[in-house]
């Protein structure tokens, strides 16, 4: 049996000067599994004992520790080779340039993880330092971020709520006041446990190679959360931006219950705050838009939001508007830096599951933005060793008194779009919020935190940009739109912690539903070609007579299996269960007339015992029964209906990329099913991964490997040759 397409051979001095169409001619027989196995010798592997693998992973040589050291400190691969004369000044200009936004911001998203502000500061010291040792990426720019600060400051105040620190003010018939003092350092505690069961959590992720974890949070379940955390964001400032005293709120419903509290206070406004917060916030945007406008010609962006924490700080303390006219401040701002403490233990049970939320969600954040620069730029990032880098940053860090941090995505574009080479910029930024802390830290405690809320509005209005993925995704991928709706409504309703859950569960089952719903078809061959294509949508396809060639794109797995035996049947036309019912209906018709035509015999033996005239009942002749026109016509339409024109079925497995030991019964079930009725099923494509696995399942100890073959068109010509095995030879 041979494969003879009807094409020239590889000749290019055959084909026409001007034809750029490479033609291939294949002549070999048909193989099987066994019989191509018979011709090829998989290379023999010795077994490696479970000894032998645990002495090779601890193996110890002078190149294996040079590799170690270099992966989990990178700053050893590239400092020593710094182009100081090349790339200083850039780093130099982007460091001061990310250092001027990264102070405004890291005194900002503090109070979105509510803790005093300082501690934003030193947020945005110690993690970046950090990562100029042990990160892989030379432009995202670590510290403090709206989305993580403000899960932290929902778990912080969840655990901490203001009733806990309520004293009686002077006087006894005074209301009860919150001691904002304690309430605060006991907020710093918890926010310091919090961050440092995170970094432990990606440790320990990152030293089991568990980097792609990120796989899990696809694009659209990303957009559309952190879209809800940028709602979440606004609606948590509004209070600071309209100078009114309400409750934090955290968990399901967190969102509505904070604008409702302060739509029911309205009338509290403080008018000097909203105009200082309001012009803030429009210079903050303007400037932000000159900077996009004319990014190319600008050396340098404007620092619009350190001018507006300058300036607003400076009116503040000459209109001594906390005094005069009530405004809220940034207030103290200790000088220097905290020592070193252990965290609390006794609260790590609580904030165990937050912990691992804000972990996952921190390190895909980081992940995404610093393969988008490494694509850009030409270098590769390690994803286990940026979980790892995110996890000692976040882990060493709360020591001294900081809160969970990632990269920042208004921060990296800054970071890059200066020049910046190396983590050299990120550590100058880092210098930068040093200086603050130590000598000048004191000027900003005038700071009017409305301020602080127009600069956090102002970075979250790229994320509010995000909505507009929800048409464009309704034209290329439902599903996808699906995710976006999903991850922002549930976010935005259940809270950051709970939507995320919800989100990762939902676009797992989107997953399943795919397998579940694949794309099926019956194939047919192209003329002249050993390809087949769907019968539905090309012309050319034609199915070879009685042979039925059934495609399903998915693996095949425990729920998925009833389906893809129900779509074969649909697309076959093949049912046993309904060619077995009517076989069976149709003996019982037979052996009725058998029963009726001996009857009849009888009948007529006695009849002519009595001298009467011999009558022959219709259907039988010379003793035999021929069976009216009503049994022919019911025997035509059981063997039509009964698919008996299909003798063959060619199960295309080039799309299963894995099969689980319920799939494999499912199969081979279905092929004694149809070899009950005479119908052969053969499998073609299928990769060498999946017969190993069906090896493994024990699936050839009542199915041969001659029924698998390496291609569609072997496992036809096979069929073909299986019912014309009289002809010489068989094409397609």
């Amino acid at each position: 049996m041979e494969e003879r397409p009807n094409s020239a051979p590889c000749d290019p001095s055959s084909a026409p000067p001007d034809s750029l169409d490479l033609l291939y001619s294949v002549n070999r027989p048909v193989y099987d599994e066994d019989r191509l196995g018979s011709r090829l010798h998989r290379k023999s592997e010795a077994p490696i004992t479970v000894g032998q693998r645990v002495a090779r992973q601890f193996q110890c040589s002078g190149q294996r520790v040079r590799a170690v050291l270099f992966s989990l400190l990178p700053v050893l691969s590239w400092l020593p080779a710094y182009p100081l004369r090349q790339y200083i000044f850039s780093d130099v200009v982007s460091g001061l340039s990310t250092g001027v936004m990264q102070l405004p911001q890291g005194l900002a998203y503090a109070l979105l993880a509510a803790v005093p502000p300082v501690y934003g500061l030193y947020s945005s010291f110690y993690p970046v330092l950090l990562y100029t040792v042990f990160g892989t990426s030379r432009h995202v720019s670590v510290g403090t971020f709206a989305v993580i600060s403000l899960m932290i400051g929902g778990v912080v105040v969840r655990e901490t709520p203001d009733h806990m620190f309520y004293v009686q003010a002077n006087g006894t018939n005074a209301s009860a006041v919150v001691d904002e003092v304690a309430r605060d350092a006991r907020r710093v505690q918890v926010a310091v446990v919090f961050t440092t069961i995170t970094g432990a959590i990606q440790i320990i992720l990152g030293l089991l190679r568990f980097g792609f974890v990120a796989i899990y949070l696809s694009e659209p379940l990303v957009r559309g959360f952190t879209t809800a955390a940028a709602v979440h964001v606004v609606v948590s400032q509004l209070k600071y931006l309209l100078g009114i005293k309400t409750s934090r709120y955290s968990g399901a419903l967190s969102a509505i219950y904070s604008l409702k509290a302060v739509l029911s206070q309205i009338t509290e406004t403080n008018v000097p705050t909203l105009l200082l917060g309001v012009a803030c916030l429009v210079f903050v945007y303007i400037i932000k838009d000159l900077n996009e406008r004319f990014k190319k010609k600008l050396p340098v962006p404007i620092p619009g939001e350190i001018i507006v924490v300058i300036v607003s700080t400076g009116v503040s303390y000459g209109l001594a508007l906390s005094s005069q006219h009530q405004v809220d401040v940034v207030g103290h701002i200790p000088t220097g830096l905290q020592p070193p403490g252990l965290p609390d233990f006794s609260l790590f049970p609580n904030l165990i599951t937050d912990a691992f939320a804000v972990a996952i969600v921190g390190y895909s954040m980081g992940i995404s933005l610093a393969k988008i620069f490494a694509l850009k730029h030409g270098y590769t990032v390690d994803d286990n060793q940026e979980l790892l880098a995110y996890g000692l940053c976040n882990f060493i860090s709360s020591f001294f008194q900081t809160f969970a941090v990632t990269c920042s995505m208004s921060r990296s574009l800054v970071q890059e779009s200066t020049g910046g080479k190396t983590q050299i910029a990120g550590l100058l930024a880092s210098l930068v919020v040093l200086l603050v802390v130590v000598a000048i830290g004191f000027v900003f405690e005038p700071l009017p935190q409305t301020a602080l809320a127009a600069i956090i509005m102002v970075n979250l209005l790229g994320m509010f940009k995000q909505f507009r993925d929800v048409p464009q995704l309704w034209r290329t991928s439902k599903i996808d739109m699906s995710i976006w709706v999903v991850a922002f409504v549930s976010s935005v309703l259940l809270g950051l912690d709970l939507g995320l859950l919800v989100s990762i569960t939902f676009g797992i089952l989107t997953v399943v539903y795919r397998t579940q719903t694949p794309h099926r078809a019956v194939l047919g061959h192209v003329p002249d070609t050993a390809l087949y294509l769907s019968v539905d949508q090309y012309e050319e396809a034609t199915e070879a007579p009685g042979i039925k060639v059934f495609q399903y794109n998915s693996s095949l797995y425990f729920a998925n299996s009833d389906r893809y035996v129900s779509s074969l049947k649909e697309q076959t036309g093949v049912s046993p269960e309904q060619i077995q019912a009517l076989r069976k209906a149709q003996r019982k018709k037979v052996q009725k007339c058998k029963d009726e035509a001996e009857r009849g015999v009888s009948h007529e033996l006695v009849s002519n015992h009595h001298g009467d005239s011999p009558k022959r009942p219709s259907g039988q002749e010379n003793g035999k029964v021929t069976g009216t026109d009503a049994d022919s016509e019911e025997s035509h339409f059981i063997q039509t209906v009964a698919g008996s024109s299909v003798h063959s079925v060619v199960l295309d497995w080039s799309c299963v990329g894995f099969i689980d030991s319920v799939a494999s019964k499912a199969v081979k079930q279905v092929i004694k099913e149809f070899a009950a009725v005479e119908v052969s099923v053969v499998i073609a494509g299928c990769n060498s991964g999946v017969l190993d696995e069906l090896q493994r399942l024990q699936f050839f100890t009542q199915i041969e490997r001659s029924v698998f073959f390496p291609t569609v068109h072997d496992a036809v010509l096979h069929c073909q040759s299986r019912t014309f095995s009289h002809a010489p030879e068989t094409r397609v």
